[in-house]
């Protein structure tokens, strides 16, 4: 298990990297996290709902995903509210006081580790990830994806720190020192992720650790900023661009509060064409060549949002000057003419005007789509593969003129377009096809010279391959291989 010293100290990625090197070696990886909280999910091909990182964990370890991976998730759909989906299907939404409670906590306990016997029944070395901090001393008693599964499992336990945010001895040595006896037996190695400058200044640091704490330390990876995967955490927006620049095709992400699947858009950061920046601001919105509404967890809250931050006016206004407006799931069904929630699937907002671009109309219903889905870009016979995540049926007004299917596919909600600047669709994953991207720049390529083609799939594959070899240079691979052994 990489279990963490705190959030975002780099668990998932060092997981993926586990895995893909795992597989190069020979063996049958997977990956597994008992819970996931994030809003950046994926489609298995049996149409369930799970963690992107697991998915992307998957990838690397060239395995189809599957719920059983993570079988528990948490979408947030508001400060403490969050909606709760077992084995890839909601069961309705939960407040955090109430999911954390001890009554009812045993029969989520035995769903993950049922999960995880019917992986490791399947698969082997099986990569576990735990979440946040292992430290956590007051949610202890309703654990259910740190130490605890550590021991039901009976994994080694291998503890990632941050050095790069600092305090890396304090939350080494206070992360290993709060466990139980037990526990901290299962603790076999630390490992130091996202190390900057000269990493000889860290040997004695290292040798502190190892006295201190009686762990060995197994690596120091630096941070790297050449190899690229996809992030979980919504965190990692942070360190995105926020401004338009010169002589690039300039793509703006409207920043969401409850935005989700951000990286549908990590593809256009590779490519050289473009300039991709997340905003909100009103004057950096209308610099776009290219405005991208994202989808969020919850559509009437985050659409109200831009209209009091007057967001929504300058994406209309951007329209007109000539932008390019696209907007996938929730931004989507922001672009109609309204968005209904009469049943209060999101909460109490009933209606709200959309921004009016595309002429539908959405109306928020309990049940989840969810299923992988292959299509074409309408006019293009190249194959697309994506997959949808929504709550909601968004239907094409009647009378409605000038308006034509944006995809075509058996069984997929074909998205709509309007002439070759506004268009809106379902499918999460769109623009990893490169029919989509050239559908998405054709009316604005002409303001750049560079062409070339992209293959996102292939690119993938090296970036999984680029970050165990960098990995494998900076851990003792022999070591962890013999902490499975004696386990």
């Amino acid at each position: 298990m990489l279990a963490g010293t705190g959030s975002d100290v780099g668990k998932s990625v060092i997981a993926a990297a586990l895995c893909r090197i795992f597989l190069q070696d020979g063996y049958h990886p997977a990956p597994f996290k008992a819970q996931n909280m994030a809003l950046n999910s994926f489609v298995t091909a049996d149409g369930l709902e799970l963690g992107r990182a697991q998915a992307v964990q998957a990838e690397a370890a060239g395995v189809p995903c599957h719920t059983d991976m993570n079988p528990l998730l948490l979408k947030p759909s508001g400060d403490s509210t969050s909606q709760v989906v077992l084995h890839g299907r909601p069961t309705g939404n939960q407040h955090a006081s109430a999911y954390f409670r001890r009554e009812g906590r045993a029969v989520l306990e035995r769903e993950v580790h049922a999960a995880f016997d019917r992986l490791a029944a399947r698969y082997n070395p099986i990569v576990m990830e735990g979440a946040g901090s292992i430290s956590e001393l007051n949610l202890r008693d309703v654990d259910l994806v740190n130490l605890p599964m550590a021991r039901y499992a009976d994994a080694s336990v291998l503890l990632v720190a941050d050095i790069d945010r600092g305090g890396v001895f304090a939350s080494v040595y206070g992360s290993i020192m709060l466990q139980t006896p037990e526990d901290r037996q299962r603790i076999r190695g630390v490992l130091i992720n996202k190390f900057r400058g000269d990493m000889s200044l860290f040997d004695s640091g290292r040798r502190m650790i190892e006295e201190l704490c009686g762990v060995p330390v197994v690596g120091v990876v630096p941070h790297f900023t050449d190899i690229y995967i996809e992030e979980e955490d919504s965190v990692t927006l942070r360190t995105k661009q926020r401004e338009a620049v010169e002589g690039r095709i300039n793509v703006a992400v409207v920043l969401l509060r409850h935005m989700s699947n951000f990286t549908d858009f990590d593809v256009l950061e590779r490519d050289e064409r473009v300039h991709l920046f997340y905003t909100n601001n009103t004057e950096e919105l209308r610099k776009a060549d290219i405005i991208l509404l994202p989808g969020s967890k919850n559509t009437l809250d985050d659409l109200s949002d831009l209209r009091r931050n007057g967001a929504a006016g300058a994406i209309q206004r951007a329209y007109r000057d000539g932008a390019v407006v696209m907007g996938i799931c929730g931004g989507y069904q922001m672009m109609g003419r309204e968005v209904c929630d009469p049943d209060h699937v999101e909460g109490d907002i009933e209606r709200l005007p959309g921004l009016g671009l595309l002429p539908v109309s959405t109306r928020l219903t309990k049940e989840k789509t969810t299923r992988q889905v292959s299509f074409r870009m309408v006019h293009d016979p190249r194959m697309c593969r994506g997959y949808e995540i929504h709550m909601g049926e968004t239907r094409l007004e009647a009378g409605a003129s000038d308006v034509f299917p944006l995809t075509e596919g058996d069984g997929v909600d074909t998205g709509w377009r309007v002439g070759e600047r506004c268009m809106g669709s379902y499918i999460h994953g769109i623009l990893d096809n490169a029919p989509a991207i050239d559908c998405l720049l054709r009316p604005v390529i002409g303001r750049i010279d560079t062409r070339r083609t992209f293959d996102y799939a292939a690119f993938k594959e090296e970036q999984y391959d680029r970050l165990a070899d960098h990995v494998r240079r900076h851990v003792d691979m022999a070591q962890i291989y013999g902490m499975m052994k004696k386990r």
